[in-house]
C-alpha cells in the first residue's frame, strides 16, 4: 500500500538519486512490468517527464482519496447511530459543521484515549479548543467497543466495528455492508490486487474515519487543526513497531 500522504515529486527525486548511486540493483524484486517500464522511463527522461508523472499520480491519488472522503461523510453516520435509535440532535449527511466535539456522539468517538468524555470539564475544554488534540493522540473509535484499557493500551486497538465497516466500504464495496450486497463490479481490493489487510490501509481508513467525524469541511494533509498527516504517520509507525515486536516474539519465544 502506498503511503497515503505521499509527495510523489519528492519520492521520485530522492528515489532516482538513490538509484543512480547504487552499483547493484536494489534488493527489492519489482517484477511487475509496468513498474520496470516506469522506472526506466524516469531514469532516462528529463525533469519535465518526472514532473509530469508525479503530477498525474498526485491527481490520481487525490481524486481517489476525495471519492472516499465524500462517500464516507454520509455513511459514517449510519454506522455510529445506535441500532433502532436516532442521533440527538440529528446530523446532516452533507454538512459537517455540527460534528466533532460539538456533538455528543462524534465527540465521544473522537475523544482521545485516556481522557474522560463524560467529565463535563473535559468535554467543555475539548469543545472550546482549550484542550488541543494533536495527531498523535488516538481517539476511542480505534478500540473495540470504544473502550480504552490504560493497563493494556493494545487491548482492542484497531478492532472497532466502525473501522471494519469503513474498511469494507472502501476496499470491498459500499454495498458489502448491506444485508444483501448488490455490487456489480469488482471492489478496490480486487482491482488493485490486495489479498490481505495491510498496515498502511488500516492507517488510511482510520484517518478517513477521523476526518469524517470531525467538523472540518476540507481534507488537507497540511491542516493543522485535524493534523491528519501526523495522525496517519503515528498510526502507521506504532502499528509497524507492534507488528515487529510481535513477529520477534513468535521467532524467539521466551
Amino acid at each position: 500500500t502506498v503511503h497515503a500522504p505521499c509527495n510523489f515529486q519528492a519520492l521520485f527525486t530522492n528515489g532516482l538519486s538513490r538509484m543512480g548511486e547504487l552499483a547493484d540493483p536494489p534488493e527489492e524484486n519489482f517484477t511487475a512490468e509496468y513498474l520496470i517500464f516506469l522506472g526506466e522511463r524516469l531514469m532516462q527522461g528529463g525533469n519535465d517527464e518526472v514532473d509530469a508523472v508525479a503530477e498525474l499520480l498526485t491527481k490520481g491519488a487525490s481524486g481517489a482519496r476525495g471519492d472516499d472522503t465524500k462517500s464516507l461523510k454520509g455513511s459514517v453516520l449510519d454506522w455510529i447511530t445506535p441500532k433502532g435509535q436516532n442521533l440527538i440532535p440529528p446530523l446532516a449527511r452533507n454538512v459537517k459543521v455540527d460534528r466533532g466535539f460539538h456533538h455528543e456522539r462524534t465527540g465521544a468517538l473522537l475523544c482521545p484515549a485516556g481522557l474522560d468524555w463524560s467529565n463535563s470539564e473535559t468535554k467543555a475544554k475539548l469543545k472550546s479548543g482549550e484542550i488541543i488534540v494533536t495527531g498523535d493522540q488516538w481517539p476511542l473509535f480505534l478500540y473495540a467497543d470504544y473502550h480504552y484499557d490504560p493497563e493494556d493500551p493494545w487491548n482492542g486497538l484497531f478492532r472497532s466495528v466502525l473501522l471494519v465497516c469503513a474498511y469494507r466500504h472502501v476496499f470491498t464495496s459500499p454495498s458489502s455492508m448491506d444485508k444483501e450486497p448488490r455490487a456489480t463490479r469488482s471492489g478496490n481490493a480486487r482491482i488493485h490486487g490486495m489479498t490481505r489487510v495491510t498496515l498502511p490501509s488500516i492507517a488510511y481508513i482510520a484517518t478517513q474515519i477521523r476526518f469524517a467525524l470531525t467538523s472540518s469541511p476540507v481534507f488537507s494533509r497540511t491542516d493543522t487543526v485535524t493534523d491528519s498527516e501526523r495522525f496517519y504517520s503515528s498510526v502507521l509507525d506504532i502499528s509497524k513497531a507492534h507488528a515487529t515486536a510481535y513477529d520477534q516474539r513468535l521467532r524467539h519465544p521466551a
